[in-house]
């Protein structure tokens, strides 16, 4: 199965941003977001117990890193990702459940950068849960990896399969 996995930085994508976000009830493609909510917002802000985690290139690298090592240790094939400053996209073929993937993405990226010292080992630097897409046909993959690689802005952390 492949599939396309979002995840966010802790506390860089509150519910209720003027941005717009998703939850449960407003998640499926195509559909309306959630309106701004500034009381939404802050009551969640008020709820977090550390600063928001942003990652600066060395830690984008890093995290890059440990996703290309835990699709090697598990035998998943990476096609694409790119980490950003407050959250990181994949997409990835894997025979496990895609929350697995994003779950070890994260213990990876997390480990990998406790090992560079540049954070505290009890930093809170990842969004509760994510997005996990699966993507059925060749075009969405496709799709999936333009999104990734070509409309996100200036290139920051970027891996793209060119084998496909």
């Amino acid at each position: 199965m492949t599939y396309l996995i979002t995840f966010a930085c802790y506390g860089c994508h509150l519910h209720g941003s003027e941005s717009g976000s998703v939850d449960p009830a407003h998640n499926a493609p195509g559909t309306p977001i959630l309106e701004g909510n500034p009381a939404r917002v802050a009551s969640e802000g008020q709820r977090m117990d550390q600063s928001p985690y942003h990652l600066d290139q060395t830690r984008r690298d890093a995290v890059l890193e440990a996703i290309q090592e835990v699709c090697a240790h598990r035998d998943w094939r990476l096609l694409a990702a790119h980490v950003r400053s407050n959250h990181v996209h994949t997409v990835v073929e894997a025979e496990v459940p895609p929350e697995r993937v994003m779950s070890d993405f994260k213990a990876y990226a997390s480990r990998h950068l406790n090992r560079t010292r540049l954070d505290e080992p009890n930093r809170k630097r990842w969004a509760r849960h994510g997005s996990t897409r699966w993507l059925w046909k060749p075009q969405h993959v496709s799709a999936a990896m333009q999104y990734l690689v070509g409309e996100q802005g200036d290139a920051m952390s970027v891996f793209e399969d060119h084998e496909i």
